[in-house]
């Protein structure tokens, strides 16, 4: 069952993708009647109908006796909308394969109703594709707290610019463009103020064709130093500028998430990296290694973590030029 699960389920997931990064999950589903896709759906964003409604409603009379495959656990709790798990039931769906289980409070328990009402379910095909589809808006569910990334560029001898106080480039246009599409999805971005003077960033989110896209991250400055009012953060166009007067991450981390940032991208430089591992406050690693080397210059740490990080899921791929790493930090 899994076998002749696994490419509906990567289309569920690849649907999710669609979904806009709102305070819901990013969700898709499929449904196939005899071995044929008859219906697709992805949540829209609050208030819209959920991605197992829309398949239904685009397979119509097919989707009785049909199996559906979803990247979420169908909800099971009236909120804007209705449950899916009725959705489900009135339309006949015979069978449900589900990805990610649905962890929050409100929403969970969606399998078991479906079960309880005759529905074959199969739940944790394609899990952890799923997860890291919604793990900033899981954490965000289950902590209250913001999910961290750092992200930072090396150099295939760790550094990250080829002398100290320049500012150095190392990936190549095919990963920067990856990282346009990261900070797109995140709330916010972070650098420390030695950032702004040094690289005088812009941090914000582009398409391919260097165009603003149209959901921009708040751009946060944290440090005690003031930063050069003829900023590109101020000159030029992008999210709301923050600046955070504090070193104290723990503080930061209490500002963000009063005003709603459940994700974070940190992308400062070594002070600010490190002042985040040792708060204990990173959850995800991404570096981006580029095929250069420098000899000197500053390392991606000054400081030394005790205790220090495991890095576990461990996904790596080729981006052009560049060898993209991303991983989960777990304290040692």
């Amino acid at each position: 069952m899994q076998n002749d699960a696994r490419p509906y389920m990567l289309r569920a997931i690849e649907l999710a993708r669609e979904s806009p990064i709102s305070d819901n999950p990013r969700v898709g589903a499929v449904v196939v009647s005899n071995h044929r896709v008859v219906g697709e759906g992805f949540h829209r964003g609050a208030g819209t109908p959920h991605a197992e409604v829309e398949a239904i409603a685009q397979a119509g009379a097919l989707a009785r006796g049909a199996q559906m495959f979803v990247s979420l656990e169908p909800c099971s709790h009236h909120g804007r909308t209705g449950p899916c798990t009725e959705a489900i039931i009135a339309a006949g769906i015979q069978s449900v394969t589900f990805a990610q289980s649905d962890l929050t409070s409100t929403a969970a328990g969606g399998a078991r109703l479906l079960s309880d009402a005759g529905v074959r379910v199969t739940g944790g095909v394609l899990a952890s594709e799923a997860e890291r589809l919604n793990r900033a808006w899981l954490h965000w569910i289950t902590t209250g707290r913001p999910f961290v990334t750092w992200k930072f560029a090396q150099s295939i001898d760790a550094r990250v610019a080829d002398r100290h106080g320049t500012r150095t480039a190392i990936s190549g246009n095919q990963a920067q463009a990856s990282t346009h599409i990261l900070r797109s999805e995140v709330d916010a971005i972070v650098v420390g103020t030695q950032t702004v003077w040094i690289d005088n960033p812009t941090l914000t989110a582009r398409d391919p064709h260097g165009e603003l896209i149209h959901r921009q991250p708040l751009r946060v400055v944290v440090g005690e130093s003031d930063i050069p009012s003829g900023a590109a953060l101020f000159t030029k166009p992008g999210g709301e500028v923050l600046h955070l007067r504090t070193r104290e991450i723990s503080s930061v981390i209490k500002d963000l998430s009063e005003r709603g940032v459940k994700h974070i991208l940190v992308e400062g430089g070594p002070t600010l990296a490190g002042a985040f591992l040792k708060a204990g406050a990173v959850h995800q690693v991404i570096t981006i290694i580029g095929p250069v080397t420098f000899g000197a210059g500053p390392s991606a740490l000054n400081t030394l973590l005790q205790p220090y990080y495991s890095v576990t899921e461990i996904h790596w791929e080729r981006v052009a030029r560049d060898l993209v790493i991303s991983g989960t930090l777990v304290y040692r």
